[in-house]
C-alpha cells in the first residue's frame, strides 16, 4: 500500500467498527464475549480502540516526542462508550489528515514519525473491526491490499520487535501465500533450506491468523501445520 492510502483505510475501518459495535450492543449486549480476545467483552473492546485512538490523536496533535505528559482518559460508562469512540476516531482522523507523514513523533518502534502512526492505526482498526464483527457474527473480507500490508507490517515491525536478536534456535521458514494478492511472504527466511510449511489463503485471512483471530483451518496447509503454528507463536504479541 502507498502512504496516502492509509487514512482512507482507517476511516473505513472506523466507520465499520462503530456500525458493527452498535449492532452488536443491540443484538448481544455489552457483556458479549469477544472470540478473538477471550479476556474481553464487547465493552472492553470498544473502550480499548477508543483509548488507543485517543492516545495516538494526542501524540500526533502535540507532535509529542515522549508520552510523559499524556493523561489517560477516565473509563466511560457503557452507555457513553459509543459516543466516546466516535469522538476519538474523528480526532485521530483529523490529526492524521493535518500532519505531514514525515514529521517526527514518539512511537514505541524504531521508526518515529507520523507515517508509522498512520500505518499502525489503520491496521489496528482493521484487526479490531474483525473482532467486533465476530461478536456480531458478520465478518466481512479484508481487501487484499490491506491484508497484505498487514502481513508486511507484522513481518517488518512485530517480528524484529519481539525477536531483536533474530530468529531463535529451532526456527524454520513459513511461507504465507496470499492468493488474492498474488504474493508470497516468508517468516524466518533463510533459517533452513526449505520451509516447514506453506499456508495458502486470502491475505486478510492470513493476517487474522497471524493475530490469532482465525484458526488454521481457514487456510490450506502444505507441510507441517503444527510446526508452522509453533513458529508463529514465537512472535506472539501480547
Amino acid at each position: 500500500m502507498e502512504l496516502d492510502e492509509y487514512l482512507a483505510v482507517l476511516q473505513r475501518a472506523n466507520a465499520r467498527f462503530a456500525e458493527a459495535a452498535a449492532e452488536a450492543v443491540l443484538a448481544r449486549g455489552w457483556t458479549a464475549r469477544v472470540p478473538g480476545c477471550p479476556d474481553w467483552n464487547l465493552a472492553d473492546l470498544v473502550w480499548h480502540l477508543a483509548e488507543v485512538q485517543y492516545f495516538w490523536a494526542w501524540v500526533v496533535r502535540a507532535r509529542a516526542q515522549d508520552p510523559s505528559n499524556y493523561r489517560e482518559p477516565d473509563r466511560k460508562p457503557d452507555e457513553e462508550l459509543l459516543a466516546f469512540l466516535l469522538a476519538c476516531s474523528a480526532e485521530l482522523e483529523v490529526a492524521l489528515d493535518g500532519a505531514d507523514p514525515a514529521e517526527p513523533v514518539w512511537t514505541w518502534a524504531p521508526r518515529r514519525d507520523v507515517a508509522f502512526v498512520l500505518r499502525r492505526q489503520a491496521q489496528e482498526a482493521v484487526v479490531h473491526t474483525a473482532d467486533v464483527e465476530q461478536v456480531l457474527g458478520d465478518v466481512r473480507p479484508i481487501p487484499a491490499d490491506v491484508g497484505l500490508d498487514g502481513i508486511d507490517e507484522w513481518l517488518e515491525v512485530f517480528v524484529p520487535g519481539r525477536l531483536p536478536q533474530g530468529p531463535p534456535d529451532g526456527a524454520h521458514p513459513v511461507v504465507l501465500h496470499a492468493v488474492d494478492a498474488d504474493a508470497e511472504r516468508t517468516l524466518f527466511p533463510g533459517t533452513r533450506p526449505f520451509p516447514i510449511a506453506t499456508l495458502t489463503g486470502n491475505a486478510g485471512d492470513l493476517l487474522l491468523w497471524l493475530w490469532h483471530r482465525l484458526p488454521m483451518e481457514v487456510l490450506t496447509v502444505d507441510g507441517d501445520g503444527l510446526q508452522a503454528a509453533a513458529m508463529i507463536d514465537m512472535v506472539t504479541v501480547e
